[in-house]
């Protein structure tokens, strides 16, 4: 995972996040709505749960701030982040994501912040069905580094525009909104069971002809949109194995970082076995059984 980077990631692969894994508290008011009726109000049943109350953007940003490391900071800047940030573990991103759950207003104040903690907890807390094709455009297109910077292309993914957005994506002169529409190959090759294997097929046949001439912050997304083919259905295991090995050893520059570029053939015969040693026909079924990846990573 990078941050601040231009990149992607997908959902079966291993990123830099496991050393970041550091829990922290936080603690959400409660407030009670109020009301104009003249009515008499009902008693709450006993028992009764109270509203969940809505953090304010003031009060999450507080939080973030006050979780962040100097170790994470460092971890981060190594993985592309140079802007704002406090250095959040993602431990801690999966426990406010928890307790928050689908907010999106705020998640439109805590992109537009620019800060990067307060963008990759506002990935996990939105509602995609609520995001235009302007709002997925300017997602995708400032971006967050490769370490996470597939989030906000995984959520076009969720929405009804991921076919559309996947087509202007990678016919775009930006090299960021190509990378971003390379993570989004790849989730809609796992989880939208309506778009026909052709649309996969002709992907299949632009990255093995294109993969090694690629820039850099696009060869990643390229082999990982190899590799999330050939878990969709037996007949692109057998297209995506023959393009990887007609492709070779895919070279991408991680920086100073300890991440290695996965091997598509290797990733997705040990994928096949897994899941279908689990009874899965395919390692994107048992990938839709699980929650999207933006949210659980």
């Amino acid at each position: 995972m990078v941050v601040g980077h231009r990149g992607s990631m997908p959902a079966t692969l291993p990123h830099a996040a496991p050393r970041l894994r550091r829990a922290g508290a936080v603690a959400i008011l409660c407030a009670m709505p109020t009301t104009t009726s003249t009515k008499k109000k009902a008693a709450p049943r006993k028992g009764a749960k109270a509203p969940k109350a809505r953090m304010t953007l003031a009060e999450t940003m507080r939080t973030l701030e006050k979780a962040g490391t100097a170790q994470a900071r460092k971890t981060y800047a190594r993985h592309g982040v140079t802007g704002p940030m406090f250095g959040v573990s993602f431990a801690t991103l999966k426990d406010l994501t928890k307790k928050i759950g689908v907010d999106h207003e705020l998640a439109l104040a805590l992109w537009d912040t620019g800060n990067f903690d307060a963008r990759n907890l506002a990935v996990k807390i939105v509602d995609p069905a609520r995001m235009s094709p302007a709002d997925l455009d300017r997602w995708a297109g400032e971006g967050l580094p490769r370490m996470c910077g597939g989030y906000a292309a995984m959520v076009a993914s969720e929405t009804p525009y991921g076919a559309a957005r996947l087509d202007a994506w990678l016919a775009s002169k930006d090299e960021v909104l190509r990378g971003a529409g390379w993570t989004l190959l790849g989730q809609l090759a796992q989880r939208d069971e309506a778009l026909p294997d052709a649309v996969f097929e002709k992907r299949l046949d632009q990255i093995e002809r294109t993969i090694h001439a690629a820039p850099n912050n696009e060869l990643y997304g390229m082999n990982n949109a190899l590799i999330a083919i050939g878990l969709r259905s037996p007949a692109l295991r057998k297209a995506a194995l023959a393009a990887a090995k007609k492709i070779g050893k895919v070279e991408v520059d991680h920086g100073d970082t300890a991440c290695e570029t996965p091997d598509a053939r290797g990733h997705i015969e040990k994928a096949w076995a897994h899941s279908t040693s689990k009874g899965f026909p395919s390692p994107a079924a048992h990938e839709r059984t699980r929650d999207v990846p933006r949210r659980r990573c």
